[in-house]
């Protein structure tokens, strides 16, 4: 799940800090994969528009 996917849908950054119950600088701090953890909250909160990552991305070897 994509950070920009997730402002997109809720409108602003502020809309997602208002819906998840967190700081607007802890969104701002996210890098552009949202983390794990909240990537299962918004699934919930979306009613399944955005979807949680299932799978890691698997590391190619070297």
């Amino acid at each position: 799940m994509r950070k920009s996917d997730v402002i997109d849908h809720f409108g602003s950054i502020t809309a997602v800090a208002e819906a998840l119950e967190i700081t607007t600088q802890y969104v701002s701090m996210w890098p552009e994969v949202v983390p794990r953890s909240r990537q299962w909250q918004i699934e919930v909160l979306t009613d399944g528009k955005l979807k949680a990552q299932r799978k890691l991305a698997s590391k190619a070897s070297a």
